[in-house]
C-alpha cells in the first residue's frame, strides 16, 4: 500500500514539474523544476530498492541539469521576450496522441509483463551495485565509451560557444548601449 501511494506521489510531482519546464517562459524556473523532477525520478529507484541507481539518478543527471543551468544563464539573455510561433495543428494532435497511447502502453505493461524474464538474471550473492557494474561493463561497454566521448564535445564545444562572447558585459553596459544592441538583433532576425 505504501509503494502504491508513493508511486503516485511522486509520479504527479514528476509530471507536474516537467510540466512546468516546458510551458514556463523563464529560463530559471525552467531549469529548476527539469531539476526536481531528475531529483523525483529518482525516488522511483528508491522505492524499487535499487539505491545504488537512486543516488546516481541525483548526482549524475542532477548535476548534469545544473550543468546545464550555469550554461543556460551564461549563453541565453533571459531578460528578452519569448515570441513562439503556431506549429502545425496536425503535428500537434498526432504527436499528443503518440504520447497518449505511450502512456496507455506503459500503463498497461505490468499487467501485461508479468512472465517476462530477464536477459542478466540476478548473480547468487551480487548486490544491485555489482550487477549494474557488471552489465554496464559487459554488455553496455561500448556505448557508454561513446556516451562519455559525446559529453566531453559537448563540454568543449560549450566552452569554445561561451568564449566568443566573453568580451561583452551586458550588466556594465549602458541603457543606450543595451538599446543598439537590441536594434542590431532585430535587424538581423529580420
Amino acid at each position: 500500500m505504501f509503494e502504491a501511494i508513493a508511486f503516485y506521489l511522486f509520479a504527479f510531482l514528476t509530471i507536474a514539474m516537467f510540466y512546468i519546464t516546458v510551458t514556463t517562459s523563464q529560463a530559471l524556473y525552467a531549469l529548476s523544476a527539469l531539476a526536481a523532477g531528475m531529483i523525483f525520478i529518482s525516488a522511483f529507484f528508491f522505492i524499487l530498492g535499487a539505491d545504488f541507481l537512486g543516488a546516481v539518478q541525483i548526482i549524475v543527471y542532477s548535476g548534469a541539469v545544473m550543468a546545464l543551468y550555469a550554461f543556460g544563464m551564461m549563453f541565453f539573455d533571459t531578460t528578452r521576450d519569448v515570441k513562439e510561433k503556431q506549429g502545425n495543428k496536425a503535428i500537434i494532435i498526432g504527436l499528443s496522441s503518440l504520447a497518449a497511447l505511450l502512456v496507455v502502453v506503459i500503463v498497461s505493461a505490468p499487467i501485461v509483463g508479468n512472465n517476462v524474464e530477464a536477459f542478466y538474471p540476478m548473480v547468487e550473492g551480487a548486490g544491485n551495485t555489482q550487477e549494474v557494474g557488471m552489465v554496464l561493463f559487459t554488455k553496455y561497454l561500448v556505448p557508454f565509451e561513446v556516451a562519455a566521448v559525446m559529453l566531453l564535445v559537448a563540454m568543449i564545444a560549450g566552452i569554445v560557444l561561451a568564449g566568443k562572447k566573453m568580451d561583452l558585459s551586458l550588466t556594465l553596459m549602458s541603457d543606450s548601449e543595451l538599446m543598439n544592441m537590441k536594434e542590431e538583433d532585430k535587424k538581423v532576425n529580420v
